[in-house]
């Protein structure tokens, strides 16, 4: 009977570590995807901002409207920003992750004189990439 508690107990205790390390590795997966496309945003670098979305990614405005669907209409949008806002600048202010959410709170400064912008944005990733993203402002 000790002998089966024992195993029981290892087994438990291995299985929840390795549980652990699925939710972690997650985690890192899912950061190291908002903070490519984050860092590539300040960089105004289109491809590389582009590189961690589904190319059927979905953008909302909180709570449920879709803006677009689509790395290609993405493109068209952000590469016209990056090119016509030479003071676009974001600043990642908190994050959460949850599972295969990634919540940022940003501040997102467009032109000198006026002031950032407070924003909150929730990046889905499933399968390697960000899927759908929903902006509070």
């Amino acid at each position: 009977m000790l002998k089966y508690c024992c195993s029981l107990i290892l087994s438990l205790v291995i299985g929840s570590n390795l549980s652990a390390q699925s939710v972690t590795t997650k985690n890192e997966e899912a950061i190291k995807l908002a903070d490519t496309q984050l860092n590539a945003y300040n960089a105004r670098d289109i491809e590389g901002f582009l590189k961690p979305y589904s190319d059927s990614v979905k953008v909302y405005m909180f709570p449920d409207k879709l803006m677009y669907k689509g790395k290609d209409i993405m493109r068209k949008e952000y590469d016209d920003m990056f090119k016509s806002t030479p003071d676009l600048h974001c600043t990642l202010v908190n994050r959460i992750t949850i599972g295969n959410k990634v919540i940022d709170r940003e501040s997102v400064f467009f032109k000198k004189g006026v002031p950032p912008l407070d924003a909150v944005a929730i990046y889905t990733i499933e399968g390697g990439s960000i899927t759908e993203v929903v902006f509070m402002q």
